[in-house]
């Protein structure tokens, strides 16, 4: 502080600090006189009033995003083991649709089979029936021809009668 004499008294010169101390403790007052701290801590509480009903919002959002997500878990896992239980069946569907398939090809493979080898039993029957006619026949024609070229009708007849019995014999027998 700068201090001057005047007419004997001490003075004391006010510099720029004061009036700064003082134009600031007028400014305090004057907030204080208009409410500005009251109406600043009224404006301050009221944001976090907001912010705290914002972030219960939000827990509330988050938890019920977490229910809804447990939910489509609990749903897709369920899909996958329906998923799963269908993809069992198909297969075991499919399997036994193979094996039916299989056996009834192989019980008609056994029936056309079994029909094959009756039509050649019954072709093999038929074939050796007509060599056994046939054979016959030209048995009777040669000995009718060797019968015939004999020099004695009489033994050439008792011998054809012969012939002819012993033939119709053994046709009976074929044929029976």
């Amino acid at each position: 502080m700068i201090y001057q004499k005047r007419i004997g008294l001490n003075i004391m010169v006010i510099d720029a600090t004061f009036w700064v101390a003082v134009s600031f403790i007028i400014f305090i007052l004057g907030l204080i006189y208009l409410k500005i701290p009251k109406k600043i801590n009224t404006t301050l509480n009221n944001m976090i009033f907001d912010i705290k009903n914002e972030i219960n919002e939000s827990e509330k959002l988050r938890s019920e995003s977490k229910i809804l997500l447990d939910n489509a878990q609990t749903k897709l896992d369920h899909a996958k083991v329906e998923t799963k239980k269908f993809q069992d069946q198909a297969k075991k569907d499919s399997e036994n649709l193979i094996l039916e398939m299989n056996e009834k090809f192989h019980k008609s493979m056994e029936i056309k089979k079994n029909l094959a080898q009756t039509k050649i039993l019954q072709m093999k029957n038929q074939a050796i029936k007509d060599i056994k006619n046939t054979s016959v026949k030209i048995a009777i024609d040669s000995v009718k021809k060797i019968l015939s070229t004999s020099v004695d009708q009489s033994k050439l007849d008792n011998l054809f009668d012969k012939n002819l019995e012993e033939s119709k014999g053994l046709l009976k027998k074929i044929n029976s």
